[in-house]
């Protein structure tokens, strides 16, 4: 593996982190500055957002970026021309075909979505289609030529520009009095902002840097129609795996409003509503980056792994990815659950859907393994069977979210998440097992699981007779901080005191690793 291609898978994974930790964190000030009516309405949109943009883009950059790196090697400028030019028309042909379905049908969608109340934040974020896949065409040409850096500098400043205008038009708009539907539709501006931020500097290095590929012949309707049945071949299955973890997300916005209006609530109340439960789901999301993240350089080492035939590094690196979510996905969970109430007060002002939060956090780990086994999956080539599974458990949830909405409200909500979840993570792990020799068990998951719940215990039993519900923000924000920091210390003290992790296993941590292994009398029992 070149010095190059690890610097930049590095590149690209922090950058991920990086950018999907601003995804999650900004929601906390939305809530705080704009009020769970237009959170609601947020949280209902985007993930129908998220879903036409996959379906317009995904798959694309990679395909482009492979078949650009392999017209690279062949030293073939006319190939590299030919590609690009047509990814990027049918980019722009698919972005502008899903904002014109958008714009044209907005009122059918948005009352599926709850009702007109949806409607601006629908119309407004759609624009963002005219922009992004054309965005994402430069990203796939620059990893064409190896160069992860402009992808992750651009994804970075997309994020950063995104969330500093959704925060900076939802207290605009706010001060300015107008309505919840009025400033979730200006909030949704942020996005189209942020993406034309993105695109000006990938342009810019493009152009600077001179890449704009000189060809011998004429790009020809023949040449067109070559290259796009030979990107669409290889994108559409890379589109229907992006697509699964989008799904479960979209049914809640299809689904949620429709069964809560059928109970009775309001159009703003169903904001609200959804907007209790989009709570968790931030602070859920918090706890899933890292398995977002784990992802992204996980599936290449796989897929080389296994098309080499080196079955012992494509069930070492598995094994590797699942200890690593155990570590970090229970105390996630756990802590999550046990400090509902506080946590709830101190982001977001109040103790309301407490009930329904505490499931929502339960479900953290199952989030975590659901995302880490689906990425597995695909890294094995299996795609479309973990596009299936997700469309089966997306059925299922469907079915849960109509029975337990109606006769439990929003908590059922968060009731079929769960069940959903682990659904999808066991169904996965069963496949992966017909796949991949590994180990589901017996590699000490029995012992980080006992060190999580003993940390919950520790940081949430005060909280048994204390009653936070009362509390000021201030000191409910210091209560949890405090429990994190606290938590924190005594779960790494209690994995090394049960031997949770083996002496390589520690060893891997960078600068006190070693000592850790020495310190703690490991042997080298697990190579």
């Amino acid at each position: 593996m070149s010095q190059s291609f690890v610097r930049g898978a590095l590149i690209i994974t922090a950058a991920s982190l990086v950018s999907k930790l601003l995804g999650s964190l900004f929601r906390i000030p939305l809530q705080n500055i704009a009020g769970d009516e237009v959170f609601g309405i947020f949280s209902i949109v985007y993930p129908v957002y998220m879903a036409v943009l996959i379906l317009s883009v995904a798959g694309i950059p990679l395909a482009v970026s492979k078949l650009i790196s392999e017209a690279r090697t062949r030293g073939s400028e006319d190939d590299v021309r030919s590609i690009y030019v047509t990814g990027s028309i049918l980019a722009f042909t698919f972005g502008t075909a899903m904002f014109l379905l958008i714009a044209l049908l907005y009122q059918p969608i948005s009352h599926l979505l709850g009702g007109t109340f949806t409607a601006p934040a629908l119309i407004a974020v759609s624009a963002t289609l005219l922009i992004a896949p054309y965005m994402a065409v430069y990203r796939g040409y620059f990893q064409g030529f190896q160069d992860m850096t402009p992808t992750a500098v651009s994804q970075v400043i997309e994020q950063f520009v995104r969330v500093f205008f959704i925060l900076l038009f939802a207290w605009i708009l706010v001060v300015q009095g107008y309505s919840a539907p009025v400033v979730a539709g200006g909030v949704m501006i942020g996005s189209i902002i942020g993406a034309a931020a993105s695109l000006f500097y990938l342009r810019w290095t493009f152009v600077r840097r001179g890449m704009r590929p000189a060809a011998q012949s004429n790009y020809t309707w023949q040449t067109y129609r070559r290259w796009t049945k030979t990107i669409l071949v290889m994108a559409l299955p890379i589109c229907v795996g992006a697509l699964a973890m989008a799904l479960v997300n979209f049914i809640d916005s299809v689904t949620v409003p429709g069964q809560l209006r059928a109970a009775g609530a309001e159009e703003l109340d169903i904001a609200s509503q959804f907007g209790y439960y989009g709570r968790g789901i931030a602070l859920v999301q918090i706890a899933v980056v890292f398995a977002q993240a784990l992802i992204l350089p996980l599936i290449p080492v796989i897929t080389s792994s296994l098309a080499a035939g080196d079955h012992a590094r494509t069930t070492r690196v598995t094994e590797q990815a699942m200890k690593f979510m155990h570590v970090t996905a229970w105390p996630a969970a756990v802590g999550l659950t046990v400090l509902t109430v506080p946590l709830n007060l101190a982001l977001f002002g109040d103790t309301m859907a407490g009930s329904v939060l505490a499931v929502v956090h339960v479900g953290a780990a199952a989030t975590s393994f659901a995302v880490l086994t689906t990425g597995i999956l695909q890294g094995l080539n299996k795609q479309v069977l973990s596009a299936g599974i997700v469309l089966v458990v997306s059925l299922f949830k469907i079915l849960l979210n109509i029975v337990l909405i109606r006769y439990f409200g929003l908590i059922g909500v968060a009731w079929s998440t769960l069940a959903a979840y682990i659904l999808l993570s066991g169904w996965n792990l069963y496949m992966m097992k017909r796949t991949v020799r590994f180990r589901m068990t017996g590699n000490r998951e029995g012992r980080i699981l006992l060190a999580a719940l003993l940390m919950g215990a520790a940081v949430g039993g005060p909280l048994l007779v204390l009653d936070p519900a009362d509390w000021t923000r201030t000191a409910a924000l210091l209560y949890s901080l405090g429990a994190i920091g606290v938590g924190g210390v005594l779960y790494s003290g209690m994995l090394l005191f049960f031997r949770a992790l083996s002496a390589d296993e520690l060893r891997r941590i960078p600068v006190i690793g070693a000592r850790l292994a020495r310190t703690v009398g490991h042997q080298d029992e697990q190579k």
